[in-house]
């Protein structure tokens, strides 16, 4: 009797061990992401609050899904106008700012403002949501990636629908100052041909691109953001960091 009360005390003592670390592991983790959230809130000062969270949370939720932990993150506010410089690219590792340029939009989501975003084919409308940017190619408008949607029924008919991140002469400031927008593409994210490269380069091979609009489905459908993943993305930091360190 007196052995089980011993193995009982033990399997207690173990069992408090064990939830103070997980306690104390869990409460790092939330340090480490509000820490990272508030780099690449003081890295975009132009950039809502609420995009860059809804971003945070939808990239959290595809790692704890499986996801490899991104480098960098790519996010574009379509509920500002295509005269504004909407694309902001962090760097995960230290939360800098890559860089802060136009893109455009589809011809049939807006004028100089986009309002309707879809996933049909032949549409000419962008669509929203969290991206994978995969490969790199060369095509009709050059140096260009290749993006796989990540969100059924949203855009997961990206890559059907060649969407990609392209290079475009209508992507300018001067086109801002004389028509008072940018152009507009059919359906792609188009960047000014002086920084495509940069882009792509930053994207390809699994970075993430996330495209917001306040469009009230896809913020109540969505699952990445309506995901309970925890604190996966600094786990994931903090696991790239120690693989480094063994390297």
């Amino acid at each position: 009797m007196p052995k089980h009360r011993n193995l009982l005390k033990f399997c207690t003592a173990m069992s408090g061990l064990l939830f103070s670390v997980l306690f104390a592991t869990s409460t790092q983790a939330q340090s480490l992401n509000n820490q990272l959230f508030d780099r690449l809130s003081s890295a975009a000062p132009k950039l809502n609050p609420s995009v860059l969270e809804a971003a945070f949370k939808a990239t959290q939720c595809a790692i704890s899904n499986g996801t490899a932990m991104p480098e960098r993150l790519a996010v574009i506010d379509f509920s500002l106008p295509s005269s504004e410089e909407r694309l902001w690219l962090f760097d995960l590792a230290d939360g800098s700012l890559v860089l802060r340029e136009l893109v455009a939009h589809g011809k049939n989501s807006g004028d100089r403002e986009a309002s309707a975003f879809s996933n049909i084919e032949g549409s000419h409308q962008s669509s929203i949501g969290l991206f994978k940017a995969a490969e790199s190619y060369s095509g009709a408008h050059g140096y260009s990636l290749r993006l796989d949607g990540l969100e059924p029924g949203f855009n997961d008919l990206a890559r059907q629908r060649a969407i990609v991140i392209h290079g475009a002469d209508y992507v300018e400031k001067s086109w801002v100052n004389k028509y008072g927008r940018i152009g507009r593409s059919h359906g792609c994210p188009a960047v000014d041909r002086d920084v495509i490269a940069k882009v792509v380069d930053n994207l390809k091979g699994g970075q993430l691109v996330f495209k917001y609009y306040p469009d009230e489905e896809w913020l109540q459908a969505s699952s990445y953001l309506n995901c309970d993943s925890g604190n996966q993305l600094a786990g994931s930091l903090q696991a790239n960091a120690d693989d480094a360190s063994r390297s």
